[in-house]
């Protein structure tokens, strides 16, 4: 189907389910643990850590079925949204019991709403996809997922800074980006989106000053770091929400403060700017 900006057709995609099954292999977690730079200690049986499900459950597509972005093109489960660029606005997460290496788990995903906005940079399109993952008929988590469509940036136009983080955390954290990270975290999530590799196409089409550090990972270093500093507990639930990119260029913090069972997060640019914030519940 060809991009639209039409409502009443981009709306007739609220109600759309799929279904994936998956092996939650032993594989990926060990790639991942060192892609973080750690040692690969997780075994058969062990609990996945929260938000490593994004190793599992992978949207595929041909090469020739990929739109200039290197996301699959649209129609599909997804609204087919005639605007061009695609970014993860946030996430929402309620877990019962964790997903073990080893299990066969199935994901059900339904295109909650489909909402069109206009904001400050142009028009916009917000989709919200609910993810419920169960093993044997048993419910682990839901996701709800937030995905943003926009234009491309005009000429000379600057993104709007956010405000400054707070300054009295318990913890803070420094990240150094590298684009073998960025490379092995699309790899490992098999994402083909430009920004994250292609640096001419980041630059000059989509209008980064950098290679953009993937939402998903961002949030994975924050509930990790929740996870931390909660001597280990696993969340009852988690939600972020991305404000401003981070790229390869520079290093970026992450910043904690607990108060009882829950737990403050969030991201700030090299300049002390909110990128992300996110709260995580035990």
């Amino acid at each position: 189907m060809q991009p639209t900006q039409d409502r009443s057709i981009l709306r007739e995609w609220i109600g759309r389910r799929e279904t994936h099954r998956d092996t939650v292999a032993l594989g990926p977690t060990s790639r991942m643990e060192m892609t973080l730079d750690r040692d690969p200690v997780l075994a058969q049986g062990d609990a996945l850590p929260p938000l490593w499900h994004w190793l599992y459950f992978l949207q595929t597509a041909r090469i020739g079925n990929l739109g200039r972005d290197g996301h699959p093109a649209r129609g599909g489960f997804l609204p087919p949204v005639a605007l061009p660029r695609r970014m993860w606005a946030g996430s929402r997460f309620g877990f019962a019991t964790p997903l073990r290496i080893g299990d066969i788990a199935t994901r059900t995903s339904t295109i909650k709403d489909v909402t069109l906005k206009q904001g400050r940079s142009g028009a916009l399109c917000f989709v919200t996809v609910h993810h419920a993952f169960d093993v044997d008929g048993t419910a682990a988590f839901w996701e709800e997922h937030d995905i943003v469509y926009r234009e491309d940036p005009a000429q000379g136009e600057t993104p709007v800074p956010t405000g400054p983080v707070d300054t009295d955390w318990d913890v803070t954290e420094r990240i150094t980006p590298s684009e073998v990270l960025l490379f092995r975290y699309s790899a490992l999530t098999f994402n083909g989106h430009r920004i994250h590799y292609d640096r001419a196409y980041a630059r000059d089409v989509e209008g980064h000053a950098g290679l953009v550090v993937h939402g998903p990972l961002l949030a994975t270093l924050l509930v990790d770091l929740a996870q931390r500093t909660s001597d280990g507990a696993a969340p009852r639930s988690f939600t972020f929400r991305a404000h401003s990119p981070l790229f390869d260029t520079a290093p970026f913090t992450l910043h904690a403060r607990r108060n009882g069972d829950t737990i403050t997060l969030a991201a700030a640019t090299p300049g002390g700017q909110l990128a992300m914030q996110a709260v995580a519940t035990f």
